[in-house]
């Protein structure tokens, strides 16, 4: 299904995968709801909403910037309410925010678990709560959340508890919301990368060598479109990686996505994959 006319609001879309799907969208005709924190330019990350904005419109989309702060509640029902006026409704979700902490539960101070927690798990229930009344009246209604499936490895579990268990958790809201949303007609699903996508996170947390062995943000972006413009129900109550979704719909080169070719055959795999 084309995405023309779709009003599709993504969470942190200022930089890195948001940034990416909005643009995919937006050349189908979308309208897209660019909701960040970051509406100045920040000192050492690119990107706003309104920088990102412009480029949807270039793109071919409809552009509405909204600064918000996922854990706050007036603030994302202010910003649902502001799409849902501008553009008639809304029809996809998708929960691209969130926080990094890879520590051990020993080294994380109860603050900074606050903060991951409230971004990452907090933000997926506050965000697909408010947006639910406008989903439930759209012929196509998605929610698609940024999270792994959930691997009970203790090689999983142990590095990073406070990281995991709010990713976990996420997937957790995936698969029992498409249960309870299935009745609406809304599919929701989770979507993760095989390997790391070079972002501003993965940077901050790898730096330069993994970012050399890291695939660029397009193909979640191309993977979170193919979930997008799917007809509801049709795939829901899913964890997907983007490599194996992609490869479903038939893509077969995936040396596009590497940030360096030289290392193509030396990615690095993600947190969680096997």
């Amino acid at each position: 299904m084309s995405m023309k006319n779709k009003t599709i609001i993504i969470t942190g879309a200022s930089r890195g995968i948001g940034r990416e799907l909005a643009l995919r969208c937006a050349r189908d005709g979308a309208n897209i709801v660019i909701a960040a924190k970051s509406a100045d330019p920040h000192p050492s990350l690119p990107g706003t909403i309104h920088t990102v904005a412009e480029e949807v419109e270039a793109a071919g989309g409809q552009a509405l910037p909204i600064q918000v702060d996922v854990r706050n509640e007036s603030q994302v029902k202010g910003m649902v309410q502001e799409a849902a006026d501008r553009f008639g409704g809304i029809d996809a979700l998708v929960n691209n925010a969130g926080a990094i902490s890879l520590t051990s539960l020993e080294h994380t101070p109860l603050k900074k678990f606050d903060l991951i927690h409230q971004i990452n798990t907090r933000a997926v229930f506050l965000c697909s709560q408010a947006a639910l009344p406008w989903l439930k009246k759209s012929d196509n209604g998605h929610i698609l959340n940024l999270s792994p499936s959930i691997n009970l490895k203790e090689k999983w579990l142990t590095p990073y508890i406070p990281y995991t268990v709010t990713k976990y958790s996420m997937s957790l809201l995936t698969l029992g919301m498409a249960g309870e949303f299935r009745r609406y007609g809304i599919a929701v699903n989770a979507l993760w990368p095989r390997t790391s996508i070079a972002t501003a996170a993965v940077e901050k947390t790898g730096g330069d060598a993994i970012m050399r062995r890291s695939r660029k943000p397009a193909i979640m972006a191309d993977a979170g479109y193919e979930i997008l413009s799917t007809q509801a129900l049709a795939i829901t109550g899913q964890t997907l990686l983007d490599e194996d979704l992609l490869r479903e719909r038939g893509v077969t080169d995936f040396s596009q996505y590497a940030c360096d070719p030289s290392q193509a055959d030396n990615l690095f795999q993600d947190l969680y994959v096997d």
